[in-house]
């Protein structure tokens, strides 16, 4: 994992995250609950994602074939 700084570092919406993903805000926050999306930060009650976390997390799902399985 990465070290950040919001200085320095886009974060982004749900919303944002979600249109850029094609998914819905709705299964982020399923996600969220069940800690299998990408990482995102609380500020007070609003819930945003850092820009480096969210291409971490595509990375790390990046497959060559079919058949592999995380």
């Amino acid at each position: 994992m990465r070290e950040w700084s919001p200085i320095d570092r886009k974060l982004l919406r749900p919303k944002e995250v979600a249109d850029a993903l094609g998914l819905s805000k709705a299964t982020l926050a399923k996600w969220r609950v069940h800690g299998d999306g990408p990482a995102f930060i609380k500020v007070g009650t609003r819930v945003v994602y850092a820009e480096v976390d969210i291409q971490d997390w595509l990375a790390d799902r990046r497959q060559t074939n079919t058949v592999a399985q995380r």
